[in-house]
């Protein structure tokens, strides 16, 4: 009774005193529940008037993926007049450069990934995650097409539309096989942390296998030929890894197959590394010589079978086929089928361009009015500038055909042709972590200052008005790069040419790694696998 009295009391002190009617009694009860109690109808009315109009006013945000471009573009965001919304088939962010480390137990799984929900919490922006593939989208009707990634024990694939003011696409590549036969089906990927886990579990599964008494030597030794195509950062580290496995820990736990256990690295072009300085290339091929990788240069894949991988010698000809136990495909990437579509629908702003320079609209554009733009569309698209140099032409005129000609008329399809060649052949920014990451930064710092460039644009002269072009082109600063080689020696190409390599390195690679892991949590727990690597070995369980 007495509480009861209590609130009576309050209530009937609100109706008497209206200025009272502003405030907002919370009571926290002990039970962990909260009381609230407003009895101002027409201050929450105005409220909710208030609330609803400045949610109308706000941009709808759709971002795809929750890589490396797309958390960087979270984390950078500050600008909170924007209602963001998330679709991923992940609901965490991974920290990709350290999936080789994965697959061999030398870092765990859950170490090395955040939860989305645990990144955007901490931000001053409202940002609503969905769990789901993105499946299509409708660039006419601003709208993505989407797909629940869970399993279908748990009531289907439901599907679902969001419409967006503005899309981020972040939904990173799929791995390119070339159309090589047999690869899909046969060979493993290393682009998830799911990918990962796979990997490691094969690797126990070939050499518990090969450890049977009823298999002869010929089956243990292709059980365990560990075959990785691609010569880049990622097969080059995995296979740096996969040999630090076995003779560091493998080798003794399997005594009686250790040395069945072989490891291949195949690549296509005539150096593994191919994109480092030759000093790194060089000392890696020379240290995986030592250590016993077979490193086969110029060998194209041409088909992968079940237990059995064909390759062909650029040199001669020649095919070969290698038994083995397990393939890791990592060529490189190609982009998505959903993304190749949406491209597809937008196009380029070639037509713009065009259609600014000319000025007497008649379909053509003269050497001088073409001479006009030329600067503005080397500062739009960095790569046309770059080609230039590369092919050391003197100016973009002498991509267009017959320009020689001083009484030459560029058309549209001509000034297409001439931008898609740049395009095909200008490959200028690497798919890396640091190059995506970058571009997030880029993207969140375009929405932070959007009503500013409005105002001010800043880019090309003739084009700031439309679109994006009311910003300053992406431009890419590159911090390094390093190759882990095993053996607790890595390489690293940094700025201004300086090359280290050694023992220091991969304590330099280490640091940097954990400087840049998403959050204190993911830190702690890698720097602590590390130590337990160093401790108690890797871990070789099958789960």
């Amino acid at each position: 009774m007495r509480g009861y009295s209590f609130y009576e009391r309050a209530s009937r002190a609100f109706h008497q005193y209206p200025s009272l009617s502003k405030l907002l009694v919370v009571v926290t009860l002990s039970g962990g529940g909260v009381a609230a109690y407003n009895g101002a109808k027409p201050f929450s009315t105005a409220y909710a008037e208030s609330v609803k109009g400045e949610c109308e006013k706000k941009k709808k945000v759709v971002v795809l993926g929750t890589g490396w471009a797309g958390v960087s573009f979270l984390k950078n965001l500050k600008n909170p007049s924007y209602d963001v919304h998330v679709v991923s088939p992940h609901n965490y962010f991974a920290f990709t450069p350290l999936l080789p480390s994965v697959t061999c137990g030398t870092v765990e799984a859950r170490s090395i990934v955040e939860p989305i929900r645990s990144i955007t919490r901490k931000k001053g922006i409202d940002v609503q995650f969905r769990e789901s593939v993105c499946y299509k989208i409708d660039a006419d009707k601003k709208k993505v097409y989407c797909r629940s990634s869970q399993d279908t024990n748990l009531g289907g694939k439901e599907e679902f539309s969001l419409d967006y003011d503005y899309l981020i696409i972040g939904m990173g590549a799929k791995a390119n096989t070339f159309n090589t036969p047999g690869v899909e089906e046969n060979a493993h990927f290393l682009k998830g942390v799911e990918d990962a886990l796979r990997i490691r579990q094969s690797v126990i599964d070939c050499f518990e296998r090969a450890s049977l008494p009823s298999l002869s030597e010929e089956e243990k030794k292709r059980i365990l030929h560990f075959v990785v195509v691609g010569g880049g950062p990622t097969g080059v580290e995995f296979a740096a890894e996969l040999h630090d496995f076995v003779t560091e820990d493998l080798a003794k736990l399997y005594p009686s197959v250790k040395d069945h256990a072989k490891i291949t690295l195949l690549e296509a072009g005539d150096h593994i590394l191919n994109m480092f300085d030759k000093r790194i290339t060089s000392f890696a091929e020379d240290k995986f010589q030592r250590d016993g990788i077979n490193v086969k240069t110029g060998s194209m894949v041409v088909k992968v079978a079940e237990n059995e991988i064909s390759t062909k010698e650029r040199g001669t000809g020649q095919v070969a086929h290698l038994p083995y136990g397990m393939v890791v495909w990592s060529t490189g990437i190609g982009p998505r089928a959903e993304v190749v579509d949406f491209m597809k629908q937008i196009g380029q702003d070639i037509a713009l361009i065009f259609s600014k320079a000319d000025k007497n609209k008649s379909g053509n554009l003269n050497i001088k009015d073409f001479q006009e733009v030329v600067d503005d569309i080397c500062e739009r698209y960095p790569q046309v500038e770059l080609y230039l140099k590369k092919k050391q032409m003197k100016n973009i005129l002498e991509l267009l055909e017959g320009s020689q000609k001083k009484s030459v008329e560029v058309n549209i399809e001509t000034f297409k042709s001439a931008l898609s060649e740049v395009d095909s052949q200008m490959k200028n920014l690497p798919a890396t972590a640091q190059v995506a990451a970058q571009q997030g930064a880029y993207l969140a710092n375009c929405f932070n200052r959007l009503e500013e460039c409005e105002k001010y644009p800043e880019g090309p002269l003739r084009f700031r008005t439309e679109g994006r072009h009311r910003f300053r082109p992406f431009r890419y600063k590159h911090f390094g790069q390093f190759a882990p080689l095993g053996g607790e020696q890595a390489a690293a190409q940094l700025p201004g040419d300086w090359v280290s390599i050694g023992h220091s390195t991969q304590w330099l690679w280490y640091s940097v790694y954990a400087s840049k892991l998403v959050s204190w949590r993911t830190r702690v727990l890698v720097v602590s696998d590390w130590g337990r690597r160093f401790i108690f070995g890797r871990d070789s369980s099958r789960i």
